[in-house]
């Protein structure tokens, strides 16, 4: 490799990042071994390892005990200024997103959802809890509270098949309803053993825990939802106006 200002690793890091997005290796190719990129790039095991550790902490690729490192793709990444739901979003960008449910019932509403629901305690919320797929692999577990006091053909959604239905599809498309804003707020969390079990990954590995509530134009919150992002295929963007 050619002398540089910046440090070693970087330098392979880049090269890497690169051939990977230039399609040089595809989704799910092996990777050379720490000691193959050493021989070709004539660096050191810890150089090396630490550029593969940058793709990986980006999911660019992967390590499977006893297997090797596989490239996995690149992150999701979602415009934070627009309100859409996963499904539309990832079909726009051309990949394909499936939901597993996990619950789909009534519930007494969470507390922190009473004030913006403006409901009593004791009221009863539908509980639509989904693990998200992007191009086959967990990407986020969802849970929506919907505001059935806002709403309440809202209680038509657990008889529905959440799998394949998109929910601000129906929201939008039958419902009429029109979706206006969000407030939202995000921060680094670990995850617990059932959370890693449904996004594999390993308990304790850092997550993205996001809060929403989701109003209608006429300033009516008709929706809680709680989502724990894989931070290894999160991006976020962020656009600011002056």
């Amino acid at each position: 490799m050619s002398e540089t200002p910046f440090p070693l690793y970087y330098k392979l890091y880049v090269e890497l990042k690169e051939a990977l997005q230039s399609g040089r290796y595809l989704k799910g190719d092996k990777l050379p071994t720490e000691k193959e990129l050493c021989l070709e790039y004539g660096l050191s095991r810890l150089t090396v390892r630490r550029a593969m550790d940058e793709l990986r902490r980006e999911g660019f690729i992967e390590r499977l005990k006893g297997k090797g490192t596989f490239v996995t793709g690149s992150k999701r990444e979602e415009q934070l200024a627009t309100l859409t739901g996963f499904t539309d979003d990832a079909q726009k960008k051309g990949r394909e997103a499936k939901s597993v449910v996990l619950d789909n019932r009534l519930i007494r509403v969470p507390a922190d959802a009473v004030d913006a629901f403006k409901i009593p305690a004791d009221a009863m919320v539908v509980l639509l809890k989904r693990v998200r797929m992007l191009e086959g692999e967990p990407y986020a577990i969802e849970e929506a509270y919907l505001n059935v006091g806002a709403d309440i053909r809202f209680l038509n959604i657990t008889q529905r098949d959440m799998e394949s239905e998109s929910l601000y599809g129906i929201l939008r498309k039958e419902f009429s309803i029109n979706i206006s804003y969000a407030q939202e707020e995000m921060e680094l969390t670990r995850l617990k053993r059932d959370d890693a079990r449904f996004l594999k990954q390993e308990i304790n590995d850092c997550a993205i825990l996001r809060k929403r509530f989701t109003y209608t134009k006429s300033d009516v919150c008709i929706e809680y939802v709680i989502s724990l992002y894989r931070a290894d295929r999160s991006k976020f963007r962020i656009l600011r106006r002056i």
